[in-house]
């Protein structure tokens, strides 16, 4: 004889805690729910448009500046410490959770071009349009209104940028001008410059994982590849337009994005410069800055068209853009240690902080609210391609300007497209190659 035993365990009907809500059994035998499909679609519709309603990614500016904001530094210890310079040679400190700035020295004579931090957070170099170089003791400028520089030293050239080596025990910075030259902060001259090519050389940045590689762009549209310990630079690739800067994915030893004059983005790997990874397209006009985010898995941008658009790293389009009516040429951005907001500096004088996130929320986050987040993100990832949820998680309100010449863009990339489709039509045969859009901006590699 057979004798069937009901076994309940106590965890699967009672709460866990006074204010949780009763647990109910269910079924998931999808015999018995023929409609879960209907209904997971519309909750994956009802989601994406609420992240629409929701986004409201604008947090809060910082107003003190009395000229354009050209650059701008992160605290790496710190996290609401943020560090500008202005056209006008100011430098201010700010602390973004107070929107107050703690400190304010006037650094050059003429823009400041360009700012470094180390990884410990104490030192801060500063180069401007005054070939000077200055070296600011951070924790003075956390504590007092107004300081003088620790160091100063002068160039013979003119300096355009400048870069800290990542490392705790490090004391290696880099600047760039006429040449990359590798400094070391107790001394007044460099240990080694690096030229390869006659243009000044705009921008220098190290690899924050390989620490001894360090890269650097020109006005005569190369992007040149150097290791500090070594006497001469090791790779070149030259590009079809200018690049103005490049950034170092921090989890990608070997990947970087170089922000260009002709409205795109190029991500590359240093062992490979011959074709890039990916072409991110979006910007109207020339992208002027780039940072990544700590995660590695996303970057943001400033483009001269006055808007910040945030990127995926394996994907072509962005999959944000923040505007407003005030906001003018973008200098600068960066992202926040937590990777949660990005700071940018702009034409207008004013330091703005937005969420990466657009529709995140803003404060705790109960563990219900992250279960029902985190589910709703899995149905649009699920229903994502459906052309309704697809559209309207898309869809993006951008300035006229920006809509108006972005459409002249499309129709000229569609008529380029159908011109090269005739003449391989009415060709012969081979004559006209299909050329991919990866390979059409890199003119030459040399090593």
């Amino acid at each position: 004889m057979k004798v069937k035993v009901l076994n309940r365990d106590p965890k699967d009907y009672l709460k866990t805690r006074v204010g949780d809500l009763p647990k109910l059994p269910r079924n998931v035998d999808p015999v018995l729910h023929p409609h879960a499909a209907q209904r997971e679609y519309t909750a994956a519709l009802n989601a994406v448009k609420l992240e629409r309603v929701f986004a409201k990614p604008f947090v809060g500016s910082l107003d003190g500046h009395r000229d354009g904001v050209f650059s701008m530094v992160t605290h790496p210890k710190r996290l609401p410490v943020v560090i500008s310079g202005a056209c006008d040679g100011e430098i201010k400190v700010w602390n973004v959770t107070t929107k107050e700035c703690s400190c304010s020295v006037p650094a050059h004579t003429g823009f400041v071009r360009g700012m470094g931090i180390n990884q410990v957070g104490d030192l801060l170099l500063s180069v401007g349009d005054d070939q000077i170089i200055r070296m600011w003791n951070v924790n003075d400028m956390l504590q007092n209104p107004t300081v003088d520089p620790s160091t100063t030293i002068t160039s013979k050239t003119l300096l355009t940028g400048v870069d800290c080596q990542w490392g705790t025990k490090s004391d290696t910075f880099a600047t760039c001008g006429s040449s990359v030259g590798i400094w070391n902060v107790n001394r007044n001259e460099p240990l080694r410059n690096f030229t390869w090519g006659v243009d000044t050389i705009t921008s220098v940045v190290f690899n924050k994982v390989e620490t001894y590689m360090l890269a650097s762009t020109a006005q005569d549209r190369n992007i040149v590849l150097y290791d500090c310990r070594e006497n001469n630079p090791l790779r070149k690739v030259i590009l079809s337009q200018k690049t103005n800067q490049i950034a170092f994915n921090p989890m990608e030893a070997f990947n970087f994005t170089a922000a260009c004059d002709d409205n795109h983005l190029y991500s590359f790997d240093m062992r490979k410069l011959s074709s890039p990874l990916n072409v991110h397209m979006g910007h109207t006009m020339a992208v002027l800055c780039v940072d990544y985010s700590p995660t590695g898995r996303e970057f943001v941008t400033g483009s001269y068209d006055k808007t910040i658009r945030i990127f995926e790293t394996n994907k072509g389009r962005s999959k944000e853009i923040y505007h407003t009516k005030r906001m003018q040429r973008v200098f600068c951005t960066h992202y926040s240690a937590d990777s949660k907001f990005v700071m940018t500096g702009s034409d207008e004088t004013n330091i703005r902080l937005w969420k990466s996130l657009a529709w995140g929320k803003l404060g705790p986050v109960s563990s219900r609210e992250r279960s029902a987040f985190d589910y709703s993100k899995k149905l649009i990832k699920r229903y994502g391609d459906h052309p309704q949820i697809k559209r309207i998680k898309r869809h993006r309100n951008l300035p006229k300007m920006v809509k108006s010449i972005s459409k002249e863009h499309t129709n000229i990339r569609n008529a380029k497209r159908k011109k090269d489709e005739n003449r391989r039509k009415h060709s012969k045969p081979g004559s006209v190659p299909l050329v991919a859009e990866r390979a059409k901006h890199v003119v030459k590699e040399e090593t």
